[in-house]
């Protein structure tokens, strides 16, 4: 292996010389690099991912510290991308990481040229646009995978995989759905989710008192990190599934 990749030696003992190139010739995008979409991105990058775009138009705060992987003393008020394309870097100079301060919305979508990328990754919060992207990557070539709520959750035994419409027990799900079908418009095509059914209340204080203020559940890191690991690992499997098929079909000509 050329020395400049050797951090992934050990992907490259279980994958294969090969699939591992196949891992790193993939374009990901990133939406959202908050509890989910920042796990996510770390470990895309430490499986082999050479070219991704990070998108969030947030910046570091202190209440992002339990559950945000870039989230430290040190980065508070720090814009989320540019905090974790620095960590990125760190794991992997060579990497090209776009990182790209901005909001997904109908209005920005095109700014984003969807059809460039091989992966979608969805870890948007607001559900207005998280709907516009689902619709949005649908419609190109890419492969999406979706985050659904995070929030509200404890047992990491209750966190599987589905395609959007065989989802169970979630509310952000169940909106979703609402949603497309008030409009009377669906995505293009299936595609996998990330989710669980557990449901739990905050026992905490919270803001419902004031009803100008959106609710904010609470959370913890090692659920959001499981929905982003988990997402990462069917953006990897995906890959290595789809070269190995297409090798086969080679060989057998």
């Amino acid at each position: 292996m050329d020395t400049k990749f050797e951090f992934l030696t050990r992907v490259e003992r279980l994958l294969g010389v090969d699939a591992l190139k196949a891992v790193t010739e993939k374009r990901v995008i990133v939406f959202g690099v908050g509890g989910v979409g920042s796990w996510c991105v770390e470990s895309l990058v430490r499986s082999g991912i050479q070219k991704i775009t990070i998108v969030d138009s947030d910046c570091v705060c202190v209440s992002n510290m339990n559950r945000q992987l870039m989230a430290t003393t040190k980065t508070v008020g720090a814009v989320k991308v540019e905090a974790l394309k620095q960590r990125l870097l760190e794991i992997n100079p060579l990497a090209e990481i776009d990182a790209r301060k901005e909001v997904f919305s109908a209005e920005t979508a095109e700014n984003f040229h969807l059809e460039n990328y091989d992966y979608i990754v969805d870890a948007i919060d607001s559900l207005k646009d998280k709907a516009h992207l689902i619709l949005t990557a649908c419609k190109t070539k890419a492969t999406l995978f979706s985050s659904m709520g995070a929030a509200l959750k404890m047992d990491p035994t209750k966190i599987h995989v589905a395609e959007f419409w065989q989802v169970q027990g979630c509310p952000l799900a169940r909106a979703l759905r609402t949603k497309f079908r008030s409009a009377h418009i669906k995505p293009a095509r299936k595609f996998k989710c990330v989710y669980s059914e557990e449901l739990l209340q905050n026992r905490g204080e919270t803001n419902e008192s004031d009803v100008r203020k959106a609710q904010i559940n609470g959370a913890l890191s090692h659920i959001t990190a499981i929905y982003g690991f988990t997402i990462a690992g069917l953006v990897v499997k995906d890959i290595v599934d789809k070269f190995q098929a297409l090798e086969k079909s080679k060989n057998s000509i």
